[in-house]
């Protein structure tokens, strides 16, 4: 979809994660906004995965260092930003996740159309004094987004409730079906060496669960509930796919028939190879995973966190959602449906057509699209105020 300016609108991405679902978002944005012609540009640490990725696409990858967390650092990420910004002249900014979003606004304070998109809010990943800073940041700095984008109507309704008075969007997030989609588990399986030498055959009950190693994904209640679906499925094996700072604390917690995948380049292998894709997250904005492995066909547990309902059909939700940090529920759930193939085959048809109708990336990245064109057209960008509400449902599903 061809932004509505000659030439080609410059769109500037800018991000710290350069792994998980954010680098996902943004490079399903960047390989669409190529396609039309757009020139566009992503600020993010060179030398990554996600910038190899992108220049291979065709993108601009300009170097951008920043720590995850805001720091003594913060002054000079936000001039480095600034020459970026200067030397890109871009019609609009795109800032993905908090620190990209805090560095972004300081960086260009309202003088470049500024799309906020926090994929869950800072506030929610930290605690005590850090977790007071990050509001009051959120709820001065949202003067400098022309628009905050949510992945979520719960994402939105957090920001709300939290005192943030944005002009906002609500874009759910959206996958490739063509790329996420059902395959044999027996000759998955049988590709996949990591299994095979941990004994894991064809029927051998198989849990993954796909995400950074860290506290917001929740893998440490995953593994606690573990004990107890083992005790009621002998048989069942868990493989933690991702990499992160908790890496080695969960592998020394960890009980017998877990296994550790570390980061992988395509998950899909891992969805297709499953019976059950579990997700046991503390908070979220709406992660992809879950989205991923219903496009695969696989049946999902999520803990009910932003987005969470909203990423599943209204059938699967009293079935596929459990309280979050709560390991009893999650290991109910978790041997519940390993005993049940039939139940488990049902809810992944269900789980892939609500994704085929309601989550296709094509849909999310011409929402998007949606929103520069309203920024880039005189008379409609300056139109929204602090606090406006507007989903972007009726045009993703339209």
């Amino acid at each position: 979809m061809q932004l509505s300016t000659d030439p080609p609108s410059r769109v500037l991405h800018i991000t710290q994660p350069v792994d998980g679902g954010v680098a996902r978002v943004v490079t399903d944005l960047v390989r669409a906004q190529l396609s039309t012609g757009t020139h566009v540009t992503v600020a993010c640490p060179d030398g990554s995965g996600l910038a190899r990725t992108l220049r291979a696409l065709g993108g601009d990858v300009r170097d951008w260092q920043a720590t995850r967390a805001p720091g003594p650092s913060l002054p000079q990420e936000v001039r480095r930003l600034g020459r970026v910004i200067a030397d890109v002249r871009p019609d609009v900014v795109h800032a993905h996740s908090a620190k990209a979003g805090l560095a972004a606004r300081l960086a260009v304070r309202g003088r470049v159309p500024t799309v906020f998109q926090p994929h869950a809010w800072s506030f929610e990943a930290v605690g005590g004094v850090t977790a007071g800073l990050a509001l009051k940041w959120e709820r001065w700095g949202a003067r400098w987004a022309s628009r905050v984008v949510c992945v979520s109507e719960a994402e939105r309704t957090t920001g709300v409730r939290a005192g943030v008075r944005a002009p906002w969007r609500v874009i759910p997030n959206g996958v490739d079906p063509a790329r996420f989609h059902p395959a044999a588990v027996d000759t998955v399986r049988a590709g996949i060496p990591l299994l095979a030498e941990a004994g894991v055959g064809p029927v051998s009950p198989l849990v993954v669960c796909v995400g950074r190693l860290c506290r917001q994904k929740g893998q440490d209640v995953l593994l606690e509930a573990w004990r107890e679906v083992v005790r009621r499925v002998p048989a069942a094996r868990l493989v933690l796919v991702g990499d992160g700072p908790d890496t080695e604390r969960l592998r020394a917690g960890a009980p017998a028939g877990v296994l550790f995948a570390g980061a992988a380049d395509d998950a899909v292998p891992w969805y297709q190879a499953a019976d059950l894709v579990v997700l046991p997250s503390r908070w979220e904005g709406m992660a992809l995973a879950p989205l991923e492995a219903m496009a695969c066909g696989r049946p999902v547990v999520l803990t009910d966190v932003d987005g969470a309902r909203e990423s599943l059909p209204p059938a699967l939700r009293s079935r596929c959602l459990v309280p979050s940090q709560a390991p009893d529920s999650l290991a109910h759930a978790i041997s519940e449906l390993l005993s049940d193939p039939l139940l488990r085959e049902s809810l992944g048809h269900q789980g892939r057509r609500h994704v085929l109708t309601t989550h296709d990336v094509r849909r999310t990245v011409d929402a998007v699209a949606d929103v520069y064109r309203e920024l880039l057209t005189p008379g409609l960008g300056g139109q929204a105020v602090s606090g406006e509400h507007t989903e972007c449902r009726e045009s993703i599903h339209s």
